[in-house]
């Protein structure tokens, strides 16, 4: 504590017990322990608290995430060492406070009257006046009204043939003091009240264990749930539409424990608002609490920041989910020769087998599962393609004010033109291989409008769940359908349709009857249709054939001399997108429908089909899903908590208020009048000398204007100046107060 003053002292002979008193009673030590706990406080809000370790090792890797959690930085505020910590500052500021409070007390009611006229000139802060007419007792009124009217209270004694008044103003900053110590104390107890600490003891005494398997709440025994009556906890639920929970679950490091409430949460509708920007504006719950004891229902609206609380329990909006929705697909083959599509479902949350039906053959699919991760009615995106010029490496031309301009102003403003639409529903799914292999995917309902007037339809996947998502962009027919590219990608993989495509190209390249040309150019064609479609290509690292430009390049860097490789690709990539034009037309005439008159869509969309399938090869997925209906099903999460240390920190948080408050702004000043009788050579009596002094705890710039305020009120009060040779205080800072 900054006051110096001693307080209590323990009576132990022991010097080590009395050195530790000290220790633990003193301000280093519990500044200490405050910094410790403010990094660790910092280190549990950037690093998120009790998750599953498992994403813990994919977010630093297996050799920090096990480092992290043998220092239990996963579960700071529930760790050992933060609890310590805590603990003894709990001990150290309740020592002080037990120490001091007692003689700050004592000081804050004395009125400090044994002072004497030559301690009263030692001070620096002092005036004195020689009254000429008046007696003592007139003279002390008038001081102690002034003093009053000044807001001070006093005391008047007679010592020694004179008077003392003894003023004071501003002791309750000691009260402050003592306000801002017990604050941190009782803050401190209602965080531990509110702490995992009850927790980790019932499962310490009643043998309580997190489970860590999936299984039916109801059907999970007793040492892993925590009674109705558990004093503290928090916890989520995750309630869909329509249906009802009566348990919270509550996270730890290798497991959850199941809380039972004394109620049911029952979700009749979820309701969500968004901005304009896709961000949600507004989520709200409105839910029926059921009693378990009497039955009674009780309707509640929960918005976010607007809890509803019953039976001790605050019921907060957490987030939303999907609660289920069911989704109506289509399975295009991504691979073999046939294109025919066949219809597939699933339910959010839940998974099922890949199925074909009998009388088909896809490649890739035995023993391949499809899982339902989420679900997502809106998205909005930024679709903009950008502006300005750009050089050959895609690099944007800018002046320099219109870079100043990106990093100068408004945080908020962005040098990209942003062009946001709402693109439409998207499903995203796990595929999972029979060897436990998994790759996610998330695919778009419609097309999307990529610019230029392309429409496409967005397949994103990756391999790993912190890996952002790689879209392969599947161009759209007339129809709004990917069915004219999976004839196409289906019809690279038929010989014979190969074959009669560079059959067709060459006959049309060829101007005149050249029969050795044109057989030259039907095999060049032949072949980089067939090495674009990934047969007789070598297997890469993966396992999987190359295929698409990769198989081209590959092909020429290992057939053409170095100098003519440039020439090289331009003439495969011709004759690639001639033949892909021919074999276009061939597979709709074998489904039936007329050839497409050449244009500029038409030109367009072979290019960008012949990019998709180059694309395709790196899919990854024997069938893209493409969403056709949905039914879809809200979910709120709510978390729980039964907090009774909430009102134990509130009163802290007043406290430490009024503390600061009084520390800061009021200010201890206290006021000495010595009066005296001026006596003649015959003992009579020629007036009434008086001595005025002031001090205050803190000095400041204040404080000596504030005095050099009251010595010039006193004078006008008494009608006489301040003798000359007075210590002016504004000429000399130095000096130094004394009481006794």
């Amino acid at each position: 504590m900054s006051v110096t003053t001693q307080g209590l002292e323990l009576k132990v002979r022991q010097q080590a017990v009395k050195s530790a008193v000290e220790l633990l009673s003193s301000m280093r030590f519990a500044i200490s322990l405050l910094v410790v706990l403010a990094i660790a406080s910092i280190v549990g809000t950037v690093l998120t608290q009790d998750d599953p370790y498992p994403n813990y090792v994919n977010q630093f890797g297996p050799f920090w995430a096990d480092i992290f959690r043998s220092l239990s930085l996963y579960t700071v505020y529930s760790a050992w060492w933060f609890m310590t910590i805590l603990g003894f500052l709990v001990v150290s500021v309740s020592l002080c406070v037990i120490r001091n409070a007692p003689k700050m007390l004592a000081d804050m009611r004395s009125w400090k009257d044994k002072v004497r006229e030559g301690s009263l000139r030692a001070f620096h802060h002092k005036g004195e006046f020689a009254l000429e007419r008046g007696t003592r007792e007139q003279t002390a009124a008038t001081l102690g009204k002034v003093a009053s009217r000044m807001g001070y209270r006093f005391v008047k004694r007679e010592t020694e043939g004179a008077t003392l008044i003894a003023a004071k103003r501003g002791a309750l900053t000691k009260i402050g003091y003592i306000f801002a110590h017990l604050a941190i104390v009782i803050i401190c107890i209602g965080g531990l009240l509110d702490s995992n600490l009850p927790i980790k003891f019932q499962m310490w005494l009643f043998d309580k264990t997190p489970i860590r398997s999936n299984t039916v709440i109801n059907d999970i025994p007793p040492e892993h749930r925590l009674s109705v009556s558990n004093p503290t906890f928090r916890g989520y639920a995750w309630v869909p539409e329509g249906q009802y929970v009566s348990t919270a679950i509550l996270n730890q490091p290798d497991g959850s424990l199941i809380q039972d409430l004394p109620f049911s949460i029952q979700l009749n509708k979820f309701i969500v608002d968004y901005y304009s920007t896709g961000m949600p504006k507004l989520f709200a719950s409105d839910i029926v609490v059921i009693d378990h004891k009497t039955g009674q229902r009780i309707p509640a609206r929960i918005e976010v920041n607007e809890p509803f609380e019953y039976d001790g329990v605050s019921i907060y909006q957490s987030s939303f989910q999907d609660g289920g929705s069911q989704m109506s697909m289509t399975a295009w083959p991504m691979s073999g020769a046939s294109a025919k599509s066949f219809p597939f479902g699933g339910t959010v949350g839940n998974s099922a087998p890949l199925a074909v039906p009998a009388g088909q053959t896809v490649p890739g699919v035995d023993g391949q599962t499809i899982e339902f991760a989420d679900f997502r009615a809106i998205n909005v995106e930024n679709i903009s393609t950008g502006s300005g010029a750009t050089d050959a490496r895609g690099v944007a031309h800018r002046s320099l004010k219109e870079a100043f301009d990106e990093r100068l102003g408004s945080g908020a403003k962005s040098s990209r033109p942003l062009d946001l639409h709402n693109v439409g529903p998207s499903v995203q799914y796990k595929v999972r291989d029979k060897d436990g292999q998994a790759r996610e995917y998330n695919n778009y309902m419609l097309p999307v409008d990529v610019g230029g007037g392309d429409r496409m339809f967005l397949a994103g996947m990756r391999e790993k769940p912190d890996d952002p998502f790689r879209y392969l962009r599947i161009p759209a027919d007339a129809a709004g359908t990917p069915k004219e590219w999976m004839m196409l990608r289906a019809a690279f993989e038929d010989p014979a349709l190969r074959a009669e495509a560079a059959k067709r190209f060459a006959a049309r390249s060829v101007p005149v009857s050249n029969r050795e040309l044109e057989q030259h150019l039907e095999d060049s064609a032949g072949r980089v249709l067939m090495l674009f479609a990934g047969l007789n290509a070598p297997q890469t690292g993966a396992g999987r054939a190359s295929g698409g430009f990769e198989a081209v390049a590959a092909f020429i860097d290992k057939s053409v001399p170095k100098d003519q490789q440039e020439k090289a690709a331009s003439l495969l990539l011709r004759m690639l997108e001639g033949a892909t034009w021919d074999l276009w037309q061939l597979a709709r005439e074998q489904a039936g429908e007329p050839d497409v008159k050449p244009d500029a869509n038409a030109a367009r969309f072979v290019q960008d089909s012949i990019n998709a399938i180059s694309d395709s090869f790196l899919y990854g997925s024997p069938v893209y899903l493409q969403l056709d209906s949905f039914k879809q099903v809200q979910a709120s999460v709510f978390q729980l908590t039964r907090a009774p240390g909430k009102k134990v920190v509130y009163l802290g948080s007043l406290l430490l208020v009024l503390g600061i408050f009084s520390m800061f702004y009021v200010r201890e000043r206290r006021l000495w009048f010595w009066l005296k009788d001026r006596k003649g050579p015959n003992g009579e009596s020629r007036g009434v000398d008086v001595i005025m002094a002031m001090s205050t705890a803190r000095r400041t710039l204040d404080f000596e204007k504030e005095f050099v305020r009251t010595r010039d009120a006193i004078g006008r009060a008494l009608g006489a100046a301040p003798q000359t040779g007075a210590t002016d205080p504004t000429s000399d800072a130095g000096g130094t107060d004394r009481t006794r």
